[in-house]
């Protein structure tokens, strides 16, 4: 999956974090919808995935992080914050070690589990949960107004979008070229219509032939055929593993992409994290796609 999922053993921990009495509270609601009460200027965060941790250094904020997993290694300076263990299974005794005020997750497979035993150790868990383009820029807003910096959010909001509009000015008057993107091959995947990544190529003047679909689903090599995309774009990893041209070549020979050697490999980081650097990916997207736009 590309989801972020946060998966918790059933591990003990020290007892309940200590508030300080005089310690301003506001409630806010995340990603999820929940209402959540934490400190107007949390202290000590902890992220439990890279596009968080992005997320938290481009909003300046990258001292008061006290802890990531293991994956999260961008800007270098995260990679010398205490790893708390990887995305998937975090270590809860060394997140409670670590005091934080807040810790922040991206969308969890067993959220209930994780948020009850945080929060019986006095420790708010904020929730983001961006499937789309818009829901990353309200995630970078959210993250902005949890963390006591609601107006640098605000602000690399207007950046990022800034640059999303100048993608779509430069393709607006070009043709949609017809666009696949690869996951993985074996099985293949793609995309559908409500991830960020659909709405990448959208932006970036494609169209792509999964769209019809929903989440991240598996096609078959006929159907793929059938829909002949005229451009096929992969990132060089996806989660542990490799994502070989030389295979996408090998099962797409006749299609119309392969055939005019029309393939663009994507930065993984860029294209997997749902973070600032989308937008990155975005102009990235569109190079590949429409190299004649100015």
């Amino acid at each position: 999956m590309v989801a972020c999922l946060i998966l918790i053993g059933g591990c003990g921990g020290p007892g309940p974090r200590v508030e300080r009495p005089s310690e301003s509270r506001q409630t806010l609601t995340d990603g999820m919808g929940r209402e959540v009460t934490l400190p107007v200027a949390p202290q000590r965060i902890v992220s439990l995935a890279p596009n968080i941790t992005e997320i938290l250094f481009a909003l300046g904020i990258g001292e008061k992080v006290v802890g990531v997993t293991s994956y999260c290694d961008y800007p270098a300076e995260a990679t010398t914050r205490e790893k708390v263990g990887d995305t998937l299974s975090p270590n809860l005794e060394r997140i409670v070690a670590l005091r934080p005020d807040l810790v922040i997750v991206s969308t969890a497979s067993q959220l209930e589990s994780l948020t009850r035993r945080l929060t019986e150790l006095s420790i708010p868990v904020f929730v983001c949960h961006s499937r789309t383009i818009e829901e990353i820029l309200d995630s970078v807003r959210q993250l902005g107004a949890a963390t006591g910096r609601r107006e640098a959010g605000t602000e690399l909001v207007r950046e990022l979008r800034q640059r999303i509009e100048r993608v779509e000015t430069r393709v607006a008057r070009l043709p949609r070229i017809r666009v696949l993107y690869v996951l993985q091959t074996q099985p293949l995947i793609s995309v559908g219509r409500d991830t960020y990544l659909n709405d990448l190529i959208y932006l970036a003047g494609g169209e792509s032939i999964t769209a019809s679909e929903v989440g991240y689903p598996q096609f078959s090599r006929e159907t793929v055929l059938a829909r002949g995309p005229e451009m096929i774009l992969f990132p060089a990893t996806h989660g542990s593993g490799q994502v070989e041209e030389a295979a996408i070549r090998e099962l797409l020979a006749t299609t119309p992409a392969v055939r005019t050697n029309r393939l663009a490999r994507i930065d993984p980081d860029w294209a997997n994290r749902p973070g600032p650097r989308i937008v990155e990916a975005l102009e990235q997207f569109a190079q590949a796609i429409h190299p004649e736009s100015p």
